[in-house]
């Protein structure tokens, strides 16, 4: 009794992957071509970009270092305290936040709802956009771009405060509950000694992130570097925009040294 025998064709892909892969593949083409048309990119300007640019660079140099000790250590201080007490704010109201938004330390469904609106609210704007309605608000200086650092940061370390926390094993938190601890102390012994690497590497980064974006608030009058260099640019004195541009470059990898070297020490 003979079988006959069936061919089959191997194949990588099979056809509903291979449908999705097309619609994937043709939806990004679609966008990038709708992304095109909607920017208008002008050609002309396009073709001597190269031309402007050495131009600028040209302007650029040499670079004023002498107008550093009275126009811009001034201002690069600033950004530095805007960043820090920027996001020392923002630990204060993110803590809250975090702790309300762990479903292992707060079971209300409503209340885990409510801090992570308030954490996508505050990550979904821009640090610009805050900036824009605290000068609004409280007029140009260092205290709009204290709290614009401040509000912006919230989301980034409640959400990463709070994931930390339902990460947390169980089994010490159970001892405590056992022994009849209130929960404050279930907290302090039992909580905080498994998130407490992670706070501290969420709050260092947090203010490497910090010390850039307040570089650049100043460009719309929240205080900082980024309100000499607006007005070097509006009067075309770029070599001490050069110059302001290297400080801001030094102080990012000096903070990002410190932020390392900090970390190996207490993590």
């Amino acid at each position: 009794m003979s079988t006959a025998s069936i061919d089959r064709e191997w194949r990588r892909y099979t056809r509903r992957e291979r449908l999705g892969r097309f619609a994937l593949y043709f939806g990004l083409v679609l966008a990038i071509v709708a992304s095109l048309r909607t920017v208008q990119i002008i050609p002309e300007f396009l073709y001597d970009a190269h031309v402007q640019m050495a131009d600028l660079f040209r302007r650029m140099w040499p670079v004023a270092w002498s107008y550093y000790p009275g126009g811009v250590h001034d201002a690069l201080i600033e950004t530095l305290h805007i960043a820090t007490l920027g996001t020392i704010l923002a630990i204060l109201m993110a803590l809250p936040l975090g702790l309300l938004a762990a479903n292992n330390i707060t079971p209300n469904a409503w209340l885990n709802y409510f801090a992570k609106l308030m954490l996508v609210s505050s990550r979904s704007v821009n640090s610009l956009v805050w900036a824009l309605l605290f000068v609004a608000i409280f007029g140009p200086g260092a205290l709009a771009g204290t709290m614009a650092i401040a509000f912006r940061s919230i989301g980034f370390v409640g959400k990463l405060f709070g994931e930390a926390l339902e990460e947390t094993r169980p089994g010490p938190i159970e001892a405590l509950k056992a022994a009849g601890a209130p929960w404050p102390s279930i907290f302090i012994k039992g909580y905080w000694p498994q998130v407490e690497p992670a706070f501290w590497a969420i709050a260092l980064f947090r203010w490497d992130i910090s010390v850039r974006e307040s570089a650049v608030l100043g460009l719309v009058g929240a205080g900082g570097i980024g309100m000499a260099i607006n007005a070097a640019m509006d009067l075309f004195q770029w070599e001490r925009v050069a110059l302001m541009l290297f400080a801001i470059f030094a102080v990012v990898i000096v903070a990002e040294v410190a932020v390392t070297f900090i970390r190996k020490k207490i993590i």
